[in-house]
């Protein structure tokens, strides 16, 4: 299997055959597995001081920040497939069907 890396901005690369889920940042669950990551050491932090906008899981138990939105990051991966890219429809922001 081929190693797929993905730029995720301010010059650092992730490797996406790790990536389990890629996540907002916004909700609770999501805030406390972020602090539980800090804790143990496993948080690794991507955002060069900017907002997080996604949260990523890896195999490891690694979870990456990135200022990167998760559709920004998915739409990289799907460009370097040279798979069409993932469009989000209306309403989807908001978890509406």
């Amino acid at each position: 299997m081929a190693i797929e890396l993905v730029h995720v901005g301010f010059s650092n690369i992730l490797v996406m055959n790790r990536v389990i889920a890629i996540a907002s940042p916004s909700s609770a669950p999501t805030k406390r597995t972020i602090q539980e990551g800090r804790n143990k050491g496993l948080l690794i932090d991507m955002t060069n001081g900017r907002r997080t906008k996604a949260v990523i899981f890896t195999d490891s138990g690694h979870i990456i920040l990135a200022a990167l939105a998760p559709e920004t990051i998915a739409g990289r991966l799907q460009a370097s497939r040279g798979s069409p890219v993932l469009r989000a429809e209306p309403g989807d922001e908001k978890g509406e069907l």
